[in-house]
């Protein structure tokens, strides 16, 4: 879990660019977006927030659908 504000990489302190948006139970990442459609980008976000965690389940919400059901998608490393 990253618990700083840092991340350490072969020895280098570098500033954390990453925050997931909510993070459940310790057991999943969710990555809230209001966008007209998901891209590769966003995947890629919550695929580096999985890998940073050691989680493997994350979730994208998209709240610019007409039903959020249409708007979720599920994410596993």
């Amino acid at each position: 879990m990253l618990k700083n504000q840092y991340l350490i990489y072969e020895e280098i302190r570098l500033d954390c660019g990453y925050r997931a948006d909510i993070i459940v139970e310790n057991k999943i990442i969710v990555e809230l977006k209001s966008v007209e459609a998901f891209t590769d980008v966003h995947i890629a976000h919550v695929l580096t927030y999985l890998k940073l965690t050691n989680l493997h389940l994350g979730l994208l919400l998209n709240f610019n659908t007409k039903s959020l059901k249409d708007g979720i998608k599920r994410i596993i490393l």
